[in-house]
């Protein structure tokens, strides 16, 4: 996306007093009024770009170009707001909620583990101890795992094998409660000897065994493996590109 040469636009907000937050930046909830401007403003900031936040949120890539500079739609969806907020890290009514509606719901808190999965040679995970925690909604949550959330969590990519459709330094959001014994084609975390690896498995007619690829084709492909060689961690449900 170029950049703008001219200033941001003056964002005005108003705020309503609220009891302390246990997220440190909420001690009041803000209301910008134009919510378009805003979020604009602060996916310039952060260096990312119209279409990594479409896909972000599973639109096509120029749906946040039309919201910002088009008006369409109208408003974001309130799943696509609260998974954008979330990302950005802002509150909801920056981006159009309402601030009378029911903002204290409790959102399910996905735990960012401190290791990171390669696309690449491999990345030895040093701990898997919670860096962070980051908050979504529970029916989204539930949507992505196809029931319980419990096994989710989040990952960071390491490495360029997987372009385009994983870049070094995204977020995934990774199943660990669909693994090995539900394995499909798709993307997975596996574990191969001491390294982390996040790859495409295609399995084979052949009972037990799968092909394990890069979607960079720069990068070797690990073809008719045996399935009992790998530990696969988890599927890949969900990432978010901070280009």
């Amino acid at each position: 996306m170029r950049r703008r040469t001219t200033d941001p636009p003056e964002i005005r907000c108003t705020l309503r007093s609220e009891p302390f937050s246990s997220q440190r930046w909420l001690v009041q909830t803000p209301v910008v009024q134009d919510p378009r401007a805003y979020l604009d403003q602060v996916i310039r900031e952060r260096g990312w770009d119209y279409a990594a936040v479409s896909r972000m949120i599973r639109r096509n890539p120029s749906y946040i170009s039309q919201f910002i500079h088009r008006g369409t739609p109208r408003r974001l969806d309130e799943r696509d707001r609260r998974v954008i907020a979330s990302a950005l890290g802002v509150p909801e009514t920056m981006l159009g909620a309402d601030p009378q509606a029911d903002d204290k719901k409790k959102l399910r808190k996905v735990p960012r583990l401190d290791v990171r999965a390669s696309a690449g040679p491999g990345a030895t995970a040093f701990s898997e101890f919670a860096s962070d925690t980051f908050g979504f909604s529970e029916r989204w949550l539930r949507d992505l795992a196809h029931g319980s959330p419990d096994g989710l969590s989040l990952i960071q990519v390491q490495g360029d094998s997987m372009e385009p459709t994983l870049s070094d330094g995204d977020d995934i959001m990774v199943n660990r409660n669909d693994g090995v014994s539900r394995l499909r084609d798709g993307i997975y975390v596996l574990r191969r000897g001491d390294d982390l690896h996040v790859k495409r498995i295609a399995c084979s007619p052949v009972k037990g065994r799968i092909s394990v690829r890069s979607d960079n084709p720069a990068y070797p492909s690990w073809e008719d493996v045996d399935v009992s060689t790998i530990a696969v961690i988890g599927r890949v449900v969900w990432s978010a590109g901070r280009h």
